[in-house]
């Protein structure tokens, strides 16, 4: 794998007498602090992006209403979202379940960044209801998620690449799960300008990005472990001659994990422990993947519909694309970030359909395939969209599937 954050240069323009006429005319007139900023070509994928994700809300919609369902309430109040909204609404230590063994579960097993942003998203539009907020800030993170992944594309692969990677992240059968009111575009969103941020040499941002991250999700400790990593070897090579700026991120990474772990400890009187047991509640723990094998030994026994293949298949596939990843030499972080959270997710126990919504924030997978698109795009562009036309609309529709039809834990 390659530490490398150069990026690979786009092709060279021709030279002649028609270069600074051509420039004109194809380049939009932007003020030069914008130019320098926004990569060439965001626009269009975050465009792209935006209307392959209404399109599958649009979906979900007409589902709910042929099934006589509320799309509102798929959208902003199934499964885990009720348990964000009535965090932002009420605070920690008020919504406990007893689940049918006797077990006992309570709201801390959810990290708090999403349930306070719905809330202050409400504290300043007082008219906006709490579901409403929810799906605002996740909607806008996911646009802001995409906008990084089209960055870093950009700044290692150059503007086909990234575009391609855009548009591979917007179709994925789970995509869907990134417009509901989950945390998942919320966290895709800082891991990914987290990792930018490595990438550029900004290790401030770098490590406050990633501190943020894992105040979204129990998943956030992969962005830590990986801007630590990439910090360790700019330390090693460099033979400890590296900025303070360095240290300070490195330092800054995991404060969001273990600040919200321990907190939670402290509140379970169990400091070390306590976020561990409130997890276990839930059937969430790091068993080495036992569980998951014994699950598919009755998935394989049994059957287990569509939903449970789909994401035995999404996770195969993913462990696939890691290897593709590290065989491309892709950035130490990327490979990092990506092989942890994978790691993760597919060795703890829990709800199997729920484990590729868990993989949706892993875009660096999609490296691979996304430079095969983009080479693909460039000598036979008809079968690249009729590649991406087939991939829009399975996603399309799965996700409509999801959502209103299975009744599968999300």
């Amino acid at each position: 794998m390659s530490t490398s954050s150069a990026s690979r240069p786009e092709p060279a323009v021709p030279s002649g007498h028609l270069r600074p006429a051509l420039s004109r005319v194809t380049r939009p007139v932007l003020p030069r602090a914008a130019r320098d900023r926004i990569p060439y070509g965001a626009p269009l994928a975050l465009a792209l992006f935006a209307a392959v994700r209404l399109a599958g809300v649009a979906a979900v919609i007409v589902g709910a209403r042929l099934d006589g369902h509320s799309a509102g309430r798929i959208l902003a109040h199934s499964w885990d979202s009720r348990w964000y909204l009535h965090i932002a609404t009420h605070g920690y230590g008020r919504l406990i379940w007893i689940t049918p063994t006797g077990g006992v579960q309570t709201d801390w097993a959810f990290f708090p960044l999403y349930p306070l942003l719905i809330r202050s998203v409400t504290a300043v539009l007082p008219f906006v209801t709490p579901g409403q907020a929810a799906l605002l800030v996740a909607w806008g993170a996911a646009i802001v998620a995409a906008y990084g992944v089209y960055a870093i594309g950009h700044h290692l692969y150059g503007r086909a690449a990234a575009t391609a990677l855009v548009a591979l992240w917007a179709v994925l059968p789970h995509a869907v799960e990134l417009t509901i009111a989950y945390t998942e575009s919320l966290f895709a969103a800082l891991a990914a300008w987290a990792l930018y941020s490595v990438l550029k040499g900004r290790w401030v941002w770098a490590g406050a990005l990633a501190a943020a991250a894992g105040l979204a999700r129990p998943t956030g400790f992969a962005v830590a472990v990986a801007v630590c990593a990439a910090a360790a070897h700019e330390v090693l090579s460099r033979r400890g001659r590296v900025p303070v700026r360095l240290w300070a991120g490195a330092l800054l990474a995991p404060l969001g994990w273990f600040g919200y772990v321990l907190w939670v400890g402290w509140r379970t009187g169990d400091p070390f422990g306590g976020y561990f047991r409130v997890q276990s509640a839930w059937d969430s723990r790091f068993d080495l993947g036992v569980g998951a094998v014994r699950f598919l030994g009755a998935l394989f026994l049994h059957g287990g519909g569509v939903v449970y293949p789909t994401a035995l298949i999404v996770i195969i596939v993913c462990l696939v694309l890691f290897g593709l990843l590290c065989l491309d030499r892709a950035p130490l972080a990327l490979v990092v970030f990506a092989g942890v959270l994978l790691l993760l997710v597919v060795g703890a126990s829990g709800s199997f359909s729920s484990k590729p919504r868990f993989l949706l924030p892993v875009f660096p997978l999609l490296v691979p395939p996304a430079l095969a698109l983009a080479r693909t795009w460039r000598v036979r562009p008809a079968q690249a969209l009729l590649v991406g036309g087939a991939l829009a609309v399975v996603s399309l529709l799965y996700g409509a599937y999801l959502l209103v039809v299975a009744h599968s834990p999300l």
